[in-house]
């Protein structure tokens, strides 16, 4: 597991307690992660004491048998799982005036009750950017997840693509592609809401599926993505539903030019401006820099966006083990939009995808 790092943090920083909320995060260190709902789900560990999971009794045989094989405490929904952890704390350790916070994951309500427990203890100390950086960097257990991750999103695509026809709504076409994903990949959780957009609909980028239905002769963009054993895949095609007219096939084929071009130009050592800058330049040379409106690109772990930003302005070197997603987009108002989406990990030589649909322009027959 990844507790080392954190354990190593807290000794060179002078902290005391570690005091992990993101349930993301509580199985980046231990390797076990559940949905608490509104029950309390935590991780504390210590500069010089024995860490500990806590959770619901409902959760406790669970995260026994889980790789996690440190101390477990559960508690049940009649009792007071604040003052129980305190309990649990200081029976540990009589050190736990300076804590770190995980502050991105940290409500008001639980930071209240925890200072209840704690009132002279100081946790102004904040863990995100740490836990940010230590998650940037993949090793090959993970970069394996996140490949198996990229195959189901393939498989997904293909489904999708199959599924248009005449009149089928947007959310046919989801419902579509997530059945079959359980049935045939036993795939039980995509890593955000399928996007399915047909026609004028894909030039609002993060709308959601609606009622619109496919019509012949019109772009149609997915944005997919699953979980696989807790690592994200997330990726974008765009495919022409019978014959596109010129002006679609060439914002098509600009922005595949971009982000073949993004994709051949990454390597260690450039920022992430720099990387944002190659695709958006081909775009704004072409007349459609104004209808490029998000970054080029986010990072892609456990969750489906990470650090780091590949965006215009954001001056973080580009390094090895990193993974990211390379997404140009073309979206023009009352007309079409176009995504071409990969993600992928950074190697000395350079960028390798997870995703491999092709990215030619797909011209599906039309089907009543």
């Amino acid at each position: 597991m990844n507790l080392d790092k954190l354990q190593n943090w807290l000794q060179e920083n002078g902290m005391d307690v570690a005091y992990v909320s993101s349930p993301t995060t509580i199985n980046y260190f231990t390797g076990f992660i559940t949905d608490p709902e509104e029950r309390i789900f935590k991780l504390f560990a210590f500069k010089d004491a024995e860490p500990f999971l806590f959770c619901p009794a409902l959760n406790y045989e669970e995260a026994k048998a889980s790789a996690w094989d440190g101390d477990v405490v559960g508690y049940l929904d009649s009792e007071d799982p604040w003052g129980k952890i305190a309990e649990e704390i200081k029976q540990r350790t009589k050190d736990y005036q300076n804590w770190a916070v995980e502050k991105n994951g940290l409500t008001v309500a639980h930071y209240q009750a925890l200072h209840a427990q704690f009132p002279d203890s100081d946790f102004s100390k904040d863990l995100s950017d740490f836990i940010a950086h230590i998650r940037l960097f993949k090793t090959e257990s993970e970069l394996v997840k996140l490949r198996k991750a990229g195959e189901e999103a393939d498989f997904a695509f293909q489904i999708g693509f199959e599924a248009l026809r005449n009149g089928v709504t947007e959310r046919a076409v989801v419902s579509q592609i997530e059945y079959q994903l359980k049935l045939q990949k036993g795939v039980m959780q995509t890593s955000f809401d399928t996007i399915v957009q047909a026609g004028k609909n894909a030039a609002n980028p993060h709308q959601g599926p609606s009622m619109n239905t496919v019509q012949p002769n019109e772009l149609v963009l997915f944005d997919l993505g699953t979980m696989h054993e807790g690592y994200a895949s997330d990726s974008s095609r765009t495919v022409a539903y019978g014959e596109p007219t010129d002006k679609m096939r060439e914002i098509y084929e600009v922005n595949r030019t971009a982000q073949q071009a993004a994709i051949d130009a990454a390597k260690p050592g450039m920022t992430a401006s720099e990387l944002d800058g190659v695709a958006r330049k081909i775009i704004t040379d072409a007349g459609y820099g104004e209808y490029f409106i998000h970054r080029l690109g986010h990072g892609i772990g456990m969750e489906v966006h990470e650090f780091p930003s590949i965006a215009n302005g954001n001056d973080v070197v580009l390094e090895e083990g990193m993974c990211f997603s390379i997404e140009p987009g073309i979206y023009i108002p009352g007309f079409a939009g176009v995504r071409i989406e990969d993600c992928g990990v950074l190697t000395k030589d350079g960028f390798k995808p997870f995703t491999h649909t092709s990215k030619e322009l797909k011209i599906l027959p039309v089907k009543e």
